[in-house]
């Protein structure tokens, strides 16, 4: 199997994340497996990871968020090593702490926006104490999807009457709410024109360093590249490699 080295592997205890020796196979898919050898994630900082399809991109972050397990090798996430938990005790952790903005969005397509803002807040009681600090819940929900442009009566409509972009808004606003340390975005502006793209990540941005988030975004948008603190290419971390 290939294996592959991060130029950033110096991990410190600063990093939000630390991964290293990681060995992965999905079940029952022999032709794709991956190798990390090392990887921190400095926190606070905001990251690209660049890909093309098919290169691992979804598989590093099912592995980030604890929705994958590897073979072997250890991922660290806020000090605590998420490799050794349960499948429940991951469930629990990945609410408290990390925001996912879905490429497909998940939202509930007859729910509020504000609905479905609030409902990661179900399955997480620290994350709800402090979207809950200064307001209610509904409140701080509506606070974040008015600063992200989703306003007015679009509130107490369907999602699925939201057009594309408003719906991506909604599906950050979701990953924000409560301040989880990491925020993780499977390509966020994929279905966005660079008008709105750019507009987006700005206000994505604004909210994450309000929240004192970490952020990574995956993607195969390499003119994403100057918005963000550093780029790293996904072939300098994960190499997919096919088995006979």
């Amino acid at each position: 199997m290939a294996e592959a080295k991060t130029s950033r592997n110096d991990g410190t205890a600063s990093d939000i994340v630390k991964m290293s020796d990681l060995r992965f196979a999905w079940p029952g898919v022999r032709k794709f497996q991956i190798s990390i050898d090392e990887f921190a994630l400095a926190t606070r900082s905001r990251t690209l990871l660049l890909g093309p399809s098919g290169s691992g991109k979804s598989t590093l972050l099912s592995l980030l968020c604890g929705i994958a397990t590897p073979q072997s090798g250890r991922i660290e996430l806020l000090g605590t090593e998420i490799t050794c938990l349960g499948n429940a005790a991951r469930d629990r952790f990945r609410a408290e702490h990390i925001g996912v903005i879905f490429q497909m969005f998940n939202l509930l397509p007859y729910g509020s926006p504000v609905d479905n803002v609030i409902l990661p807040l179900s399955f997480a009681a620290e994350r709800r104490k402090r979207a809950q600090a200064c307001h209610n819940a509904r409140t701080e929900a509506k606070r974040i999807l008015c600063d992200l442009g989703i306003e007015g009566d679009l509130l107490n409509g369907a999602a699925c009457e939201l057009s594309v972009g408003q719906q991506q808004r909604v599906a950050a606003a979701r990953a924000l709410i409560g301040s989880p340390e990491l925020i993780v975005a499977d390509e966020p502006t994929s279905a966005l024109d660079k008008v709105r793209e750019g507009s987006f990540l700005d206000l994505l941005f604004a909210q994450v360093e309000a929240a004192g988030s970490t952020l990574i975004v995956v993607s195969h948008d390499q003119t994403l590249a100057p918005h963000f603190d550093q780029v790293l290419l996904l072939n300098e971390i994960v190499r997919p490699e096919p088995q006979p």
